[in-house]
């Protein structure tokens, strides 16, 4: 089985080598991810400017690996369609330092990678790391190994992808797998207005998480008890509930000058 694994933290990353290495052991693994820090970057692609792939030494292992100068949705895209001979059976974007939660897929570099691959055919799957400090990969690297395992033997509709999360814990902490739903995740952002040395004004944005009451079975919940989520992500953003209604509305098109 071919696996591709990418990220948005760079292909530096520590989450990216131990995620790689170890599904190594048992795949054939490929890597093409970031050249560098890449997150929130959402589904952006690369258009006005040549995309550059640098084959690299990846750590210390044999592993097939690419450094990209673009986005991570660049880099899955330009795998499938450019760097590999063959096109992948799975692709893992992560082990990402950091959550995706709820309404935070719209923005997440990791999550739009796994959502190349789906738009490209192939069965996808985000995994991140809710803590951001001292994070024991360990615990996403077997889950990772577990949720391949499953793909193996099924298959994900078309169109759709898996959003992991595993809870700030120890692996002997964990309660569980839930299968959840997004959460609502809202910031109350402030930029903060700083002068470089040349006098000229510039914004660093910063934020914090605002509390918001989630659906009991929403991701958010699930990882705050300490359970791994996992929830099914499809791209396909029609409000299908609204077409009906939309229907009934008096909108119409006259070609006149205005």
């Amino acid at each position: 089985m071919k696996i591709l694994v990418t990220n948005d933290d760079g292909i530096f990353a520590e989450g990216i080598y131990k995620l790689a290495k170890n599904l190594n052991k048992y795949y054939d693994v490929r890597v093409v991810a970031p050249d560098r820090q890449r997150s929130a970057t959402g589904h952006a692609i690369t258009m006005h400017h040549p995309l550059r792939a640098k084959k690299i030494k990846f750590f210390d292992t044999d592993i097939h690996a690419w450094a990209v100068d673009g986005t991570p949705s660049d880099c899955v895209k330009l795998a499938i369609e450019a760097l590999l001979t063959e096109k992948p059976d799975i692709v893992i974007s992560g082990i990402n330092d950091g959550p995706n939660l709820g309404t935070d897929v719209l923005y997440s570099g990791t999550v739009s990678a796994a959502i190349e691959g789906a738009i490209q055919g192939v069965q996808s799957v985000a995994v991140s790391m809710v803590g951001t400090r001292n994070q024991n990969y360990d615990i996403g690297v077997q889950f990772s190994l577990s949720i391949v395992e499953q793909l193996k033997r099924k298959e994900l509709p078309k169109d759709t992808l898996l959003n992991v999360n595993i809870p700030n814990c120890n692996g002997e902490d964990i309660q569980g797998v839930r299968i959840t739903q997004l959460g609502i995740r809202k910031y109350k952002n402030s930029f903060i207005k700083r002068i470089d040395p040349r006098g000229q004004s510039y914004y660093w944005l910063g934020g914090e998480v605002i509390q918001e009451e989630q659906h009991d079975n929403s991701d958010v919940c699930s990882v705050e008890e300490n359970y791994i989520s996992v929830t099914p992500i499809h791209y396909d953003l029609t409000k299908f509930s609204l077409i009906s209604e939309l229907q009934k509305w008096n909108l119409n098109f006259t070609n006149s000058t205005l």
